[in-house]
């Protein structure tokens, strides 16, 4: 399994973008999709997440300005990221978690993308 991420730049504060994540290979059952991120210096740390039911979950720091979504028919999963603060800098990181043909747990993670945010 591998995954594409793409979207990442360069905004200034106050502006938006929009990641995607697309997953490719054999895949028997999508438990969830996410997207991380990670600062210089910081752990990486869990942005928000998205099951194949439409469920989603997010950070505090996020919440009211970031939408997850996904396309289950395309094995993708998007970040809308409104309103972005300096703070939101960092590169972001999609993951998938699945459950292999032979009933065994995969994660998978993208290359990351860099998200620049400009006070």
């Amino acid at each position: 399994v591998q995954l594409q991420a793409s979207g990442g730049g360069l905004v200034q504060a106050g502006g938006s973008l929009r990641l995607s994540c697309a997953a490719s290979g054999s895949i028997f059952k999508i438990n969830y999709m996410g997207w991380y991120r990670q600062a210089p210096g910081k752990q990486r740390e869990l942005v928000a997440t998205i099951t194949t039911g439409g469920n989603t979950g997010y950070t505090d720091s996020v919440k009211g300005r970031f939408t997850i979504s996904r396309d289950n028919a395309k094995n993708s999963v998007y970040l809308q990221m409104n309103s972005l603060k300096p703070e939101d800098t960092a590169v972001y990181y999609c993951k998938l978690s699945s459950t292999t043909w032979e009933l065994k747990p995969l994660d998978a993670w993208g290359q990351g993308t860099q998200v620049t945010v400009s006070s």
